[in-house]
């Protein structure tokens, strides 16, 4: 009888050793989880912060593909943008229902409510991107009435807007 009392006591404290062991191992993380979570919360505020763009005046075009929008921006924070996929044009004709949403084109094909990256100047430091003080100018393509207003949106939520004429 005292044998099973000593194996009893013996596998009771290996099941505590193990509960504790998995209860602290989840804590840990947990723990690490919520750390990663507001260093990349921390990361992008940052980026966020210092992310700046100014839209200059910008022309009408038509051409074979339909009516083109051309816009300057420039890159007045001190941050690279290159995330064009997750950046946005809108645009506003002044009539009620009149706003349109351009998704970025890798390729300037004309498709309507679409916009692609003309040229960068001066592409030196980092090719493709817009870095710090350089200027982009893109094409957005549209039919219909002609928009008074414009907006471009980065991926992280800075804009930066302006009228027409």
């Amino acid at each position: 009888m005292a044998v099973a009392e000593i194996v009893g006591a013996a596998i009771g404290v290996m099941m505590l050793v193990i509960v504790a062991y998995m209860l602290v191992g989840s804590v840990l993380t947990t723990a690490e989880v919520v750390t990663n979570a507001q260093k990349d919360l921390t990361l992008h505020q940052e980026t966020r912060l210092g992310t700046g763009i100014m839209v200059n005046k910008s022309r009408f075009e038509t051409n074979i593909t339909g009516q083109v929008l051309n816009l300057n921006v420039t890159n007045t924070g001190n941050v690279v943008i290159s995330d064009f996929d997750h950046m946005d044009v809108y645009s506003w004709d002044g009539t009620p229902n009149g706003y349109r949403r351009y998704a970025y084109s890798p390729t300037c094909a004309g498709t309507e409510n679409t916009w692609c990256k003309i040229i960068i100047v001066p592409d030196t430091l980092h090719p493709r991107q817009l870095d710090p003080g350089e200027k982009m100018w893109i094409a957005a393509t549209f039919t219909g009435t002609n928009p008074v207003w414009f907006q471009v949106t980065t991926g992280n939520g800075v804009n930066a807007q302006t009228t027409y004429p």
